[in-house]
């Protein structure tokens, strides 16, 4: 600004009087600015450019994609996954233990052995041969060669991911971060069967194709 009273004061005219250059130059600097309205600023965001805000979609229960037909089952131990397993199931369902007689009803559907390992030749011999093709295996582990050895290598199989802590409680889901649908997963004959019946809990059982 003293630079500008300067050059203002040493072009002046030279009959205008100090007390006039002095005028015009305060003046001038008394003249209020002209600005624009004012702009917030830019906001920088790091890392990916920002896209539209869509609006979430909605959460697809596994109940909703799996059929409401449930047929009856034959279930193979009273323990905690049998017993769940029927909680999710009809009427018609029946359990058998250690003991009982093969049921003659239902004459046809799945057969879910919810047994330990050790258990699983004396649920075969048990069975009749002409429903032994209808057998699923809940068990863990690798069973595929003892399956093969057997003559049952083309029956279901699942890979049960859902727990249940006491006999009667609700069992609950394995879900990880990576897969939060859930991991339990069957194959064969009955897989269909299978994932018809878990939604009843809120779980999801995709049905994988023959390797």
């Amino acid at each position: 600004r003293l630079e500008r009273v300067l050059l203002t004061c040493s072009f002046s005219p030279l009959s205008e009087s100090a007390d006039s250059a002095r005028t015009r130059a305060r003046a001038m600097f008394s003249t209020p600015r002209s600005r624009g309205p004012a702009v917030p600023p830019a906001r920088v965001r790091l890392g990916r450019a920002s896209r539209p805000a869509c609006a979430p979609r909605a959460a697809v229960s596994p109940r909703a994609m799996a059929s409401s037909d449930v047929g009856p089952a034959i279930i193979v131990g009273g323990g905690r996954v049998g017993s769940a397993l029927k909680d999710m199931g009809p009427a018609g369902d029946v359990i058998v233990k250690r003991g009982d007689p093969f049921p003659s009803e239902p004459a046809s559907g799945p057969i879910y052995v919810c047994t330990r390992n050790d258990a699983l030749q004396g649920v075969i011999d048990w069975t009749p041969e002409t429903r032994r093709e209808d057998l699923v295996f809940l068990q863990n582990g690798y069973l595929q060669g003892y399956l093969d050895g057997v003559g049952l290598g083309a029956c279901t199989q699942a890979l049960v991911y859902f727990a249940v802590a006491k006999l009667g409680e609700a069992p609950t889901d394995g879900v990880t971060d990576v897969n939060p649908e859930g991991l339990t997963a069957a194959n064969g004959k009955h897989a269909e069967a299978l994932k018809a019946r878990l939604p009843k809990a809120d779980f999801g059982c995709p049905v994988l194709d023959d390797a």
